[in-house]
């Protein structure tokens, strides 16, 4: 039986990101990237059954990261998620993969991946004032076979409140934290949420 029943995922071609330039860890150079990600001619969906064992292609994955002052939202993921994996670890990461489901479309441009996130993020937290946020960062881990099929865009979402509340079950333990205090607790962080920690780390050194 399938893993995933009919999922179909959003995709590009591995040789799209090595052509683009390939790199381990975090950049902070989205805009590199982005344009040709984002390009309908180069995206597509795939059935997740196929992708998730296809090192050909990159999943991708919007990781949004939010911000309220100079505190950073954290939370535990419970059993409940979806990727079993991930399960009781820390994290300061919401998002997933992006489904046809949610799109019309056989491929998605930039306004209606957009427009996805945005989707995301309301089902996921229920957050009181605005927000605003921008793509600061591509993660790419290839040192394992989870790592080597999805690439991570990085969402830096600021908000006007810190009054924020799980809208989903798997959401634990919701709290802001300092920078200082996500590097205190770095070992206990899910692997995408230990390189943002880094990658935020040497940005506000360059800054």
């Amino acid at each position: 039986m399938s893993r995933y029943a009919d999922e179909n995922v959003l995709v590009i071609k591995r040789e799209l990101f090595d052509r683009l330039g390939a790199f381990e860890g975090i950049s902070l150079e989205p805009e590199k990237y982005l344009p040709s990600i984002l390009d309908p001619e180069n995206n597509y969906f795939l059935a997740r059954d196929k992708a998730e064992d296809d090192p050909g292609h990159k999943q991708i994955i919007p990781y949004a990261i939010f911000r309220h002052g100079d505190r950073y939202l954290h939370y535990v993921r419970g059993g409940g998620s979806g990727e079993k994996r991930l399960a009781s670890k820390g994290s300061i990461g919401i998002g997933g993969h992006i489904n046809d489901t949610d799109f019309a479309a056989a491929s998605l441009d930039k306004d209606t991946y957009s427009i996805g996130i945005e989707r995301e993020i309301e089902e996921e937290l229920n957050i009181v004032g605005g927000h605003s946020q921008e793509i600061i960062a591509l993660i790419n881990d290839d040192s394992n076979e989870v790592g080597q099929v999805h690439l991570g865009v990085v969402h830096l979402v600021e908000l006007e409140s810190d009054e924020v509340t799980a809208g989903e079950d798997n959401i634990e333990g919701l709290e802001f934290l300092t920078l200082e205090e996500l590097e205190a607790r770095y070992d206990s962080l899910e692997t995408w949420s230990q390189i943002c920690v880094r990658g935020l780390r040497q940005a506000w050194r360059e800054s």
